[in-house]
């Protein structure tokens, strides 16, 4: 009975509690181990009705031409927010794509965006997908127009911003709550890091130094990637993408594509910008024995990495200490 009461008391404490109270208590949190955020929060401050509707706007198929796919079609969170089992994404009319979709997470800290880098800044970021014809077809002219003709929207636009009006910008200002919150920093190498009680095993430990020898200066912890573009020396893939070099024009940029993050390696295979790899024993064979001698090769790569099978398998089990189950089951992320 003492603990119903206790719960109706804090219930009503939350219901009396004005929107600024609520706001604060629900903040980006810096985590303990990671270095200071990159995003302009300063300029789009989280609230929960911004994060809401920004959730909601995530899983919109609206978003696309034909109603049909969202950003969350691409980005499932289950499997790290990629698009599993598929090596280079399906669009809209299940039209493909060239690349692999890249998993959400820690955008926080992120200075661009893409396997190419062809956006620098979050708020922007889902403009490319929403034109591009091969992903959602449809012009931002028309995704307005459909938000502002929706039963619902005008009203979560007028709670999270105070007017009913849906312009571009506030529209991906929402996006942006919610993807920047999709903060991933719970994993058994987090609480490692943070002295929370976890110890690395043998194998893991022993991974973990192998990572630092060979790893660590592209794949730089705690957000396991330096935000770099390198050939890594996988060779042309089968629909000839040229990556940083689309964006750059720069010849030296040709094949190089963004370094990802290892964290959360379970669940977001295949591996490569264009899922070459099926699993991480085929990503390290590459580097073992595959690296092939390309114009534009990664100094730190001319000559491999060159791992015995039983290394291999000490980096593995090191790596797998960056999962995060708790950042793919996280209600909070998930469509409601």
């Amino acid at each position: 009975m003492k603990k119903a009461i206790l719960i109706i008391t804090c219930i009503a404490l939350l219901a009396s509690c004005s929107k600024e109270v609520v706001d604060k208590m629900f903040s980006f949190t810096q985590p303990a181990n990671f270095p200071v955020a990159t995003y302009h929060f300063n300029t789009n401050e989280i609230t929960k009705a911004k994060f809401e509707l920004g959730r909601k706007l995530f899983y919109e198929p609206r978003l696309s031409r034909d109603n049909t796919v969202s950003c969350g079609t691409c980005h499932i969170q289950s499997a790290g927010f990629t698009h599993h089992g598929h090596d280079v994404s399906h669009g809209i009319d299940d039209r493909l794509g060239s690349r692999n979709s890249p998993p959400i997470m820690n955008l926080a800290w992120r200075t661009s965006f893409f396997w190419d880098g062809g956006v620098f800044d979050l708020d922007l970021q889902p403009v490319a997908p929403i034109i591009n014809p091969v992903e959602m077809d449809e012009t931002m002219d028309n995704v307005l127009a459909k938000l502002r003709a929706h039963p619902t929207y005008p009203s979560l636009f007028e709670q999270a911003f105070g007017t009913k009006d849906i312009n571009e910008e506030r529209f991906l200002k929402s996006l942006s709550q919610f993807m920047v919150m999709l903060v991933s920093d719970q994993s058994k190498y987090d609480q490692v890091k943070r002295h929370e009680g976890a110890t690395f095993t043998a194998s893991e430990q022993a991974g973990y130094e192998l990572f630092l020898q060979h790893c660590n200066t592209c794949h730089r912890e705690p957000l396991f990637t330096d935000e770099s573009f390198r050939n890594n020396g996988i060779g042309i893939g089968p629909n000839n993408d040229e990556g940083r070099y689309l964006v750059t024009l720069n010849p030296a940029d040709r094949y190089k594509f963004k370094v990802p993050s290892l964290r959360n390696l379970s669940y977001t295979a295949p591996y490569m910008h264009d899922g070459r790899f099926l699993n991480l024993q085929g990503v390290l064979e590459h580097y073992a024995n595959g690296v092939k001698e390309v114009a534009g090769l990664d100094p730190l790569l001319e000559h491999g990495i060159p791992l015995t099978p039983a290394a291999q398998q000490q980096l593995i089990d090191f790596l797998k200490t960056l999962n995060d189950e708790s950042f793919i089951k996280n209600p909070l992320f998930a469509e409601q």
